[in-house]
């Protein structure tokens, strides 16, 4: 052998070996050490003492501030409100319809018609009317702060890592974890729940505006300069023009964001909006209420979604015209229309008043009993799905495959022989990579086997930093392997290292559910458009649906617990998977489709075989977005009995310690960016591959 050869293969044998040993050897430490295998308490720093300290002076020195903003946007809000509320709701149908035919034709303003019906019908028109009032608040607030930070990121480089962490700082942190700050500051009531809304909202609007300016096509930007343009009038005149579509999908973004966070604003809302009917429901076991409640913010997500995506199309697409009339045209037509239904009210308000104040016709105590016979007819197969999940699933990564696997539920037990086979078919497939020349990949296959064996509970802190740190370097390079290193060194010194570590187990528990069920949908939707179509309204209502509107199915079904929570993260996640899998599939080269067909492939084979491992990237990018999706969900599904991270923050909520909810929230954050940076090199390394 040469020596070039030699010395590539000890390389490579190293690769493979140095991580898998270090597992190997905390794992035996662990056993004889008692601060490796846990880390021990006296090490930890009081983070949330420190914010608590920095809170207690800084809220009183800025309170009178905070009390003026929050008389004059409670005044600003209870205006409008009382001004929706007012106003008949036939009217209102008939100015929005008007609006949504511009936008989307015949089938949205039908859709927009129906969605008031149905609110009506249900008895939820003044509760909706509050909601939307909130939302209008909401919105411009976040959409022109977001529209700041977007250009400051823009004409600011220098700044623009540092403004993007904190837009995924803003856009990971549990909302839930600064209720209690902004309870401090504006007192509870309906303002804190704007302010959490307007601040939830703002990432969107940002990202959008910053990438919209960036991706203005050079040759503009080239004849601006040649016309003699200032800076100013380039942005004016060039550049805002050209990132016309990205600023709509901003806009669009950010209203969605703002009406998925109406049920969590409620809790310290206190005012009656529908994410408050939706939330007393879930409190007094009432689903049939919440589930028709929670479909209301459903119907008027999806009709603002529609109006606002065909707000900014270009003219060719803008939607059917009326009578040849433009936008500000058909809005003040609509606008006419709301004062001669207010003018009605005022001629006429004994006849009018009922309209808009009745209680409905629907029996939610009918529905509940519908809801709960089904769940006693088919309890026998909804028991067996969650006894799969979890014996199969929960368990092996809780607690390893050392303490899962039992004669009672898998028929066997982990006995030294099974042990050894288990070792001998991880070490078969580590060396089966490094056949392939892939010894970081045989590394991580030793490293996930160690792992899955002991399970992440157990698993020592040690083992654990320096393998998410090595995997982060391998994806990403060193700055994002010190990044995490430091992300985790904070975990720990926080004493928050058991609940981070069961965040993450839920995590991979809902993303694999998700990959498994998503990717098989995504699949399917690819090789049929038919299926593609029928599968299109169920994600975007899924899309759209509030994160505590996933509670209420998983509650019917399954009951309190971790199961019931796990499945409301998988329902909330699932959509990425589906629609990042179909994407990845339709794009793939009709040229290499046509190639294997030719080789003999079949269709199935041609999906597994071509689609499949050339769709990689993106494939990834649906995966990181299903985790993010998942962290999202965490703390609301902490609601339904999780103990993770997201019980932390119910416990602070408990006991008023903001500094612990901020300091749980923070872990949030660290968990997201951590994961999103890692998939985001991976996927990077897969596309420069191709």
């Amino acid at each position: 052998m040469k020596p070039g050869n030699a010395l590539s293969s000890a390389s490579a044998l190293l690769k493979m070996a140095a991580m898998p040993a270090l597992m190997l050897a905390s794992l035996a430490a662990a056993k004889a050490v008692p601060p490796i295998a846990a880390f021990p308490a006296n090490w930890t720093i009081p983070v949330p003492a420190g914010i608590n300290a920095v809170l207690g002076w800084l809220v009183p020195a800025i309170q009178p501030v905070t009390s003026l903003i929050g008389k004059l946007a409670g005044a600003l809000l209870s205006t409008l409100i009382g001004i929706l509320q007012f106003l008949p709701w036939p009217v209102v149908a008939l100015a929005v319809a008007l609006i949504g035919f511009k936008a989307g034709g015949i089938r949205l303003a039908a859709l927009v018609l129906a969605a008031v019906v149905y609110i009506v019908l249900a008895g939820f028109w003044m509760q909706s009317m509050a909601t939307l009032s909130l939302v209008i608040l909401a919105v411009p607030l976040s959409v022109s702060l977001g529209f700041l930070l977007g250009l400051g990121a823009f004409f600011l480089p220098r700044l623009r890592q540092g403004l993007e962490l904190a837009f995924d700082f803003m856009q990971t942190f549990p909302a839930f974890a600064y209720l209690l700050p902004l309870l401090l500051l504006f007192g509870f009531g309906p303002i804190a729940g704007l302010v959490t809304t307007a601040i939830y909202a703002i990432p969107p609007m940002a990202r959008c505006t910053l990438s919209g300016l960036v991706e203005v096509p050079r040759e503009r930007l080239e004849v601006a300069e040649m016309s003699g343009c200032s800076t100013w009038q380039r942005l004016v005149w060039v550049e805002l023009p050209s990132a016309r579509p990205m600023l709509a999908l901003g806009l669009n973004q950010t209203t969605m964001a703002a009406l998925s966070m109406v049920i969590t604003a409620s809790i310290i809302g206190g005012f009656d909006d529908i994410g408050w009917v939706v939330l007393s429901g879930l409190r007094q076991a009432d689903l049939g209420k919440s589930l028709l409640a929670g479909l209301v913010i459903v119907l008027i997500s999806v009709i603002v979604d529609r109006i606002t995506a065909g707000l900014f199309r270009s003219p060719a697409t803008s939607g059917t015209r009326i009578g040849g009339l433009s936008w500000p045209a058909v809005l003040a037509v609509a606008g006419a229309a709301l004062v001669l239904g207010a003018a009605a009210r005022l001629a006429a308000p004994h006849l009018l008043q009922g309209w808009n104040e009745t209680r409905g016709i629907v029996d939610f105590g009918l529905i509940n009993e519908v809801l709960l016979g089904f769940v006693a007819r088919y309890s026998d197969v909804l028991d067996a799905i969650k006894n799969a999940v979890l014996f199969y699933l929960v368990l092996p990564l809780r607690v390893g495959l050392a303490g899962a696997v039992l004669p009672i539920t898998w028929g066997f037990s982990m006995t030294p022989a099974v042990a050894a086979a288990y070792a001998a078919l991880a070490l078969l497939f580590a060396l089966r990579q490094m056949t392939k020349g892939r010894p970081s990949a045989a590394a991580a296959i030793l490293c996930l086997a160690a792992l899955l064996y002991t399970g992440l509970v157990a698993f020592p802190w040690p083992a654990a930093v320096a393998l998410a740190v090595w995997a982060a370097w391998r994806a990403a390079g060193l700055r994002l392997a010190l990044f995490t290193g430091l992300s985790l060194a904070f975990v720990l010194a926080t004493g928050l290292w058991v609940p981070f570590v069961k965040s993450l187990y839920l995590v991979v528990v809902a993303v694999a559910l998700c990959a498994l069920a998503g990717g098989l949908l995504g699949v399917l939707a690819a090789r049929s458009d038919r299926f593609s179509a029928l599968l299109r309204p169920v994600n975007d209502a899924l899309q759209t649906m509030p994160q505590f509107v996933f509670l209420i199915p998983a509650l019917m079904f399954f009951k309190v617990g971790e199961f019931a929570g796990l499945i409301a993260i998988a329902l909330y996640a699932v959509v990425p998977a589906i629609r990042y899998t179909e994407t990845g599939l339709r794009n793939v080269s009709p040229t290499l489709l046509e190639t294997a067909r030719q080789l003999g492939c079949t269709p199935l084979q041609s999906t597994f075989l071509v689609q499949l491992p050339t769709a990689r990237p993106a494939l990834l990018l649906g995966l990181n977005q299903v985790i993010m999706a998942a962290i999202t969900m965490l703390p609301i599904a902490a609601t339904v009995g999780t103990a993770e991270l997201g019980q932390q923050i119910y416990v602070a909520l408990g006991k008023a310690d903001a500094g612990l909810g901020v300091t749980a929230g923070l872990v949030f954050c660290l968990l997201a960016i951590n994961l999103d940076r890692i998939l985001r090199g991976v996927a990077g390394r897969l596309r420069s591959a191709q």
